[in-house]
């Protein structure tokens, strides 16, 4: 079976969709090979029907003000809303009112990618050593450490200090420090791309998992299968939306392609400078708020009944947030690194259970109450999906350059798109890939003309 639209896009997730999207308005026809059985990708919306609200198991929020987001959510008429609410904090098991933040930026503002690149563990302790072992500084130190590996998924003896600077300038210029989310959730945006492909000579094939590439400069061939069993589709060109930890795993596993002739030293090597993080969230709705009746330890007439995000050192799920300002009975925990690897793989209610757990002891809660009080649990397990393989993705020590490396097209046949590829220092965020596919497109609008 034969496909021969102008350009093929592997992947249907955000960028892939954005890129197919701008590619049919501009005229050509294109198709779209996606492995899952959706569409979204890394972006996951389910519904709550009880709550009549979105479950998010992949990306949630809207981070700060990027136009790539908030312009065709607009134009469509979306509901916006800010992320709201009191941060809590439970250090050295004390339950509080705190400001996360303050302590942890005074350390990050000391990074500087003029001076050579390092761990961000190894600045850390560079920078703020303590003989005199001050709890203080120990706490603010501990506390940008999980900051880290916490915003970033990533580990803090690898993620290099270069990539965080250029990820928080990226921040500045878009209110970085603040969050929103859609009315719908992420499936807002992806029903905007499917009205747009609608319009459009684009057709978008499910279920179908790309094996191979071979390629020549002007003329690519793609072996793929599905349930309808092998195809084959040719094209000019193509871009490859795969998360990194795809396009980094080993030949011969499911959703790895084998390009033939191999990919350049430099893109390889560009590969090898970045790394996936891994993040394991669940979504627990129980029967009602609970934790609105729960006073502060410190003054009893202060309740967590706006608790927006719970901040601890747990070694399962550190990092809770609700649904504030909307006052529902939904729950989210979130283990990025190590705590993710410790997860991933487990069963479901091994999962659920754990975080109960930790959920109990932050909020001196009975978990066995706890379980009588939950009424549904929603989780993905990113890592173990191998069409994803991880989260999303962050620079090491020595990445400066590798994202437009990875970026780079070959031989104006092969384009590259997706979160890790993007240049702007927005990476790991959906507006990080839709802006990565934005100027995919256009080198390949150029490459045409």
């Amino acid at each position: 079976m034969a496909r021969n639209p102008a350009v093929i896009v592997i992947g249907a997730g955000a960028a892939g969709l954005a890129a197919a999207s701008r590619l049919g308005q501009a005229g050509l026809s294109v198709a779209v090979l996606e492995a899952r059985d959706r569409i979204g990708g890394r972006i996951f919306t389910e519904r709550d029907t009880t709550c009549n609200a979105p479950i998010e198991l992949g990306a949630e929020f809207i981070h700060g003000r990027p136009h790539e987001m908030l312009d065709p959510l607009r134009k469509a008429n979306t509901k916006i809303t800010e992320v709201e609410g009191q941060p809590w904090c439970v250090f050295d098991q004390q339950l509080s009112p705190c400001d996360t933040f303050s302590a942890i930026d005074s350390i990050l503002e000391k990074m500087d990618d003029s001076l050579p690149d390092e761990s961000f563990r190894s600045f850390l302790e560079r920078t703020f050593p303590n003989p005199t072992n001050d709890p203080a500084l120990n706490e603010a130190k501990q506390r940008a450490l999980g900051y880290i590996s916490g915003f970033n998924a990533a580990d803090p003896d690898l993620v290099g200090v270069h990539w965080l600077v250029q990820g928080m300038r990226a921040e500045e210029h878009i209110e970085g420090e603040r969050a929103f989310r859609s009315r719908n959730g992420y499936a807002d945006l992806i029903e905007v791309f499917r009205r747009q492909i609608a319009a459009s000579d684009v057709t978008i094939h499910t279920g179908t998992v790309v094996d191979g590439i071979r390629w020549s400069r002007g003329h690519a061939e793609i072996s793929a299968r599905s349930g309808a069993g092998s195809a084959t589709f040719t094209a000019t060109r193509v871009l490859i939306t795969l998360p990194l930890a795809v396009l980094k795993a080993p030949i011969g596993q499911t959703g790895v392609i084998q390009f033939s002739p191999a990919l350049p030293r430099t893109k390889i090597e560009s590969l090898d400078k970045l790394e996936m993080g891994k993040v394991i969230r669940i979504v627990l709705r129980f029967r009602d708020r609970f934790w609105k009746a729960i006073p502060s330890p410190a003054d009893k007439k202060l309740t967590l009944s706006d608790m927006g995000f719970l901040f601890s050192q747990d070694e399962w799920f550190p990092t809770w947030w609700t649904t504030m300002p909307e006052k529902l009975p939904i729950i989210t925990g979130w283990a990025t690194f190590r705590s993710a690897e410790r997860l991933s793989g487990e069963s479901k209610s091994f999962v659920v259970q754990r975080s109960l757990q930790t959920l109990g002891t932050l909020l001196r809660v009975s978990p066995k109450k706890l379980e009588e009080w939950l009424q549904a649990a929603y989780l993905h397990d990113w890592q173990s999906d191998p069409f994803s393989r991880g989260a999303y993705s962050y620079g090491k020590v020595g990445s400066d350059g590798a994202q437009k490396a990875l970026a780079s097209s070959v031989e104006n046949t092969l384009f590259f798109g997706g979160e890790a590829t993007d240049t702007t220092g927005n990476n790991g965020t959906v507006h990080g890939a839709i802006a990565s596919s934005q100027r995919a497109a256009a080198e390949i609008l150029q490459g045409l003309a």
